[in-house]
């Protein structure tokens, strides 16, 4: 069978892959964009559209729970799980249905549903299919990492993309992870009507983050009900008549937990391994993540890597970046580099957890001399009227250049309000001009200025 040639090959139709085929095809390239599931990859179907619709429903379950501290009563509350399911698929659905009539009516574009591999640096095998092209975009994103642990082949478990899949509320909910994914299924399925236990080896939860902001995160979990277990060594996993059980080793608690339903939440891992990356040479790191430049091009010249299989951002906006950079460079004639880019993120447990740039202590380790201010949500009005104060605000600069480094805002509307933060550090300002700004009042925003004016030497 002949090779049919393109100009470009497009691996992955998440969030990078379908922009940068539209991008392609309108510079008047014959594409072809090859996806072997569904399209929209994580973000559409397993991660942020169907969590954020659960983080809505569950939020909103929480809210009527709180009526008499607002001066009303709903009487009993009563959750309808498969209806909750029911939304949060539909909500994946349209996006997928919208991305793919999209794609159906771009010129030039080849959508082929398949396994792509590849068996040359300018050739890809797709089921009987062999295509050519001088150019190869690698877009395969990535899944849930299966830990080593003792028992986990043995005990029933899920992942990020099994527990959506669930068509009944667990009776207890046993998470072994206690970062980004497992503290949001965590609050969820706690909201909803679950009893959740989160089991974390590490001395505290999302290790990564200031202490203090991991601290204020678990209070809020814990009063809500959520079973939090860190210390946590020598992790077990046992079958049990409850469904299944944990045996750890902690500083407080039973030395075991049972639940009915186990997720393993512990880090996700790139979706190369059978992707025939050897046959061309592209050069990956011990982990699998493919090795890029600045300008996202691997070792092989006419290859690059977007997304999470580069290693270089987990994330969708950073996948839809790494799209932009590359488009601008390749089309516009500009320079990009992926060096530029100020990480920002947000946890969407509900208050959320907004963060930009460097935490203190990446900060401290730079050895400049800094300047950091910390306020308690309880002393923005926004908060306090919606009675929702739980959370910190915190901010570290450069002392001598008096530019920001870093800000976590963990509180109601922090995944928006740190964006101020986001634009000034992106536009590579000195914090005195946010500071100087006039904020709208009531609103999260309207506290930094005064945030911002209480810098301080870091001690």
């Amino acid at each position: 069978m002949s090779a049919r040639s393109f100009d470009a090959i497009v691996i992955g139709g998440g969030q990078a892959g379908p922009s940068l085929a539209g991008r392609l095809t309108g510079a008047g390239m014959k594409v072809a964009l090859v996806e072997r599931h569904l399209l929209g990859g994580t973000c559409v179907n397993t991660g942020c559209r169907p969590t954020k619709t659960l983080v809505a429903s569950a939020y909103a379950v929480h809210l009527a729970r709180r009526g008499a501290d607002f001066g009303f009563s709903t009487g009993e509350i009563r959750v309808d799980f498969a209806r909750v399911k029911a939304r949060a698929d539909a909500v994946s659905a349209e996006a997928r249905d919208g991305l793919a009539a999209w794609l159906a009516g771009m010129a030039n574009l080849t959508l082929l549903h398949g396994h792509a591999t590849l068996e040359g640096p300018d050739r890809v095998r797709v089921g009987e299919d062999l295509l050519t092209a001088p150019r190869i975009f690698l877009n395969v994103g990535g899944r849930a990492r299966l830990p080593d642990l003792p028992g986990v082949r043995e005990v029933p478990s899920l992942n990020n993309s099994t527990m959506l899949a669930l068509d009944e509320l667990p009776e207890h909910l046993l998470i072994v992870g206690g970062s980004y994914v497992g503290l949001e299924f965590a609050q969820i399925y706690r909201r909803l009507g679950a009893r959740v236990t989160v089991v974390e080896r590490a001395a505290r939860l999302i290790g990564r983050e200031d202490e203090e902001i991991s601290e204020a995160i678990r209070a809020i979990l814990e009063a809500e009900g959520i079973a939090v277990r860190t210390h946590a060594e020598c992790i077990r996993l046992m079958n049990h008549a409850d469904g299944a059980a944990i045996g750890l080793d902690c500083e407080d608690g039973p030395p075991e937990v049972s639940g009915s339903h186990l997720l393993l939440a512990v880090g996700r891992r790139p979706n190369t391994d059978d992707l025939g990356l050897e046959s061309a040479g592209v050069v990956t790191d011990p982990h699998g993540y493919i090795q890029v430049d600045d300008g996202l091009a691997t070792n092989v010249p006419g290859i690059w890597a977007l997304g999470e299989c580069n290693g270089r951002g987990a994330f969708t906006h950073t996948a839809y970046n790494d799209f932009e950079i590359l488009a601008a460079n390749l089309l516009d004639g500009e320079s990009r580099k992926l060096s530029d880019r100020i990480l920002a993120y947000a946890l969407f447990t509900d208050p959320p957890l907004g963060r930009v740039g460097l935490t203190e202590a990446e900060a401290r380790r730079s050895g400049r001399p800094l300047l950091v201010s910390s306020r308690p949500m309880t002393k923005v009005g926004r908060a306090v009227e919606k009675g929702e104060t739980q959370g910190l605000m915190k901010v570290v600069a450069d002392a001598e250049t008096k530019r920001i480094l870093g800000a976590a805002i963990l509180g109601t509307g922090g995944d928006e309000a740190i964006h101020g933060i986001v634009d000034m550090m992106n536009a590579g300002q000195p914090y005195p001009v946010l500071q100087r700004t006039v904020p709208i009042h009531p609103t999260v925003s309207e506290l930094i200025p005064t945030l911002l004016g209480d810098l301080a030497p870091a001690r």
